[in-house]
């Protein structure tokens, strides 16, 4: 439960793995998953006389992050040495950018509730990443396949106040850099990993609390339920008269708390100086146009062109474009029907629960939902079959019409057809009679049922209720 008496003060640092598919200052590749030490070479693990290059597709990724989200590109940027050792970092110190990163400013849009924010960015900087530690048992192993993999490290301000804002900003976050294409932004493979900043204040003041940083969270579901344990823990505290003590914490997942990392007593100095071995990166008007002429439209932009387009309501039109290809996707199977709103809510009712937001593989052919729209948009099927035809044309690779007639689907409105099949269903289920007597009508939906049945689906809902009605009226007065 909130606690109405202070306000919770929250930040970001997101750092995201970029999709180039080789590692920042050598050849080594990126990709995830292979076997450990496999990935690695004298630059990335630092052995003397090896020389770091920076790879050009990272320079651009980084220039396109920062074009979406509408940050300052410096002109002239450059790397520096942050020095500390940990095993993880066979180097003795991180390439990173500290005083002068590629892209200042900016900001990220956010809708909570409907209510429409901008959190502003500090800025964005490129580093390397360090390698991984594999805790088994009493032993720790090292992995330095992810040495020298390519980030960014993106930098909120700290302008979120409720777990529920932070959770939006990632979301909205990931759908843009899902949508530039520069990174995969799978969070359970650590290619997008968050640590969060956070502390509390009385409601009205304009100063901070002692902040407390919980690293490495992996979820943006884990990220809304560390939020709103340490928020409630600062508050206990501040209302049992204690202080908040600055420290680093984790998150534990099968404890749902926050636990203690380390206490932050003094300021680490990472003895920060520029990278000898990198020059300085000098990026010109006309490199920065041409990435900019190359950006595809933004999610926000897609949402408001298939709501004025389409017609679709904005939370169907949200759905939708999740991703660049499910966009596309719903956007080749409306092309195939006049009936866009109807087409949507099969997509997503139907489709989207199954392939996800990735949408690796198509399910079903763009044509045949097209055509599975336009049977239902002019009723030539009910709500129920059209959604059975879905799955029968991905099973049977065949057009949907051709199944519905084969299995007698199309939509039965001649009344003289279904009369009889009426009547037969109240023979079948005499009782029905004698509870409408007592006055439970609906035992009248007994009738509907077995007509559908006996139709596959296919009888018209409101003829067949209106002849339910007509038929045990007779019943009744007979």
């Amino acid at each position: 439960m909130r606690n109405e008496r202070y306000e919770a003060v929250i930040g970001l640092e997101v750092h995201v793995e970029l999709k180039t598919g080789r590692k920042i200052f050598c050849t080594c590749p990126a990709e995830f998953g292979a076997e450990p030490n496999t990935h690695v070479c004298p630059t990335c693990l630092g052995m003397p006389g090896a020389l770091p290059v920076l790879d050009e597709t990272a320079v651009e990724f980084a220039v396109r992050a920062g074009l979406a989200l509408n940050c300052t590109i410096n002109r002239t940027s450059w790397f520096d040495r942050k020095n500390y050792y940990y095993s993880d970092l066979p180097k003795g110190y991180q390439i990173t950018q500290n005083d002068c990163p590629i892209c200042l400013g900016g900001a990220v849009p956010i809708d909570v509730d409907g209510e429409k924010k901008a959190i502003r960015l500090t800025r964005i900087h490129m580093e390397e990443d360090a390698g991984k530690l594999i805790h088994r048992g009493d032993t720790t192993e090292i992995d330095y396949n992810r040495c020298g993999v390519p980030l960014i490290e993106i930098v909120s301000e700290p302008d979120m106040h409720t777990p529920e804002e932070a959770k939006a900003y990632l979301n909205s976050l990931r759908r843009i850099l899902l949508y530039i294409g520069v990174s995969d932004c799978k969070m359970n493979e650590g290619s997008l990993r968050c640590d969060v900043n956070v502390s509390v204040r009385p409601h009205g003041s304009d100063g901070f609390g002692t902040k407390c940083e919980i690293k490495n969270l992996n979820s943006i579901h884990y990220v809304g339920r560390a939020l709103e344990y340490e928020i409630d823990r600062q508050c206990r505290i501040l209302d049992e008269g204690g202080a908040i003590e600055s420290e680093t914490r984790r998150y534990n997942e099968d404890r749902d708390i926050t636990e203690t990392m380390r206490k932050k007593e003094t300021v680490i100095d990472y003895r920060y100086f520029a990278e000898p071995n990198i020059p300085p990166l000098c990026i010109s008007e006309e490199y920065i146009g041409s990435i900019r002429r190359r950006m595809p439209k933004m999610p926000d932009e897609r949402v408001e062109e298939l709501c004025t387009v389409f017609g679709l309501r904005r939370e169907t039109a949200e759905l939708l474009v999740q991703t660049p290809q499910l966009a596309r996707y719903f956007e080749d199977c409306a092309a195939h029907t006049e009936y866009k709103t109807t087409c949507a809510n099969l997509f997503v009712g139907e489709i989207l629960p199954i392939v996800g937001e990735d949408c690796a593989e198509r399910y079903l052919d763009p044509a045949y939902l097209g055509e599975i729209s336009t049977l239902l948009g002019e009723g030539s099927v009910v709500s129920g079959n059209a959604k059975r035809l879905i799955h029968l044309s991905k099973e049977r690779g065949e057009a949907p019409k051709t199944i519905a007639e084969k299995e007698r689907m199309m939509k039965i409105t001649d009344e003289t057809v279904l009369l009889p099949i009426v009547r037969d269903a109240l023979a079948a289920n005499p009782k029905v009679l004698a509870d409408v007597r007592r006055g439970k009508l609906t035992a009248k939906k007994q009738l509907m049922g077995h007509v559908m049945r006996a139709t596959s689906g296919g009888a018209d809902p409101l003829l067949t209720e209106r002849l339910i009605d007509t038929v045990v009226a007779e019943a009744l007065n007979e």
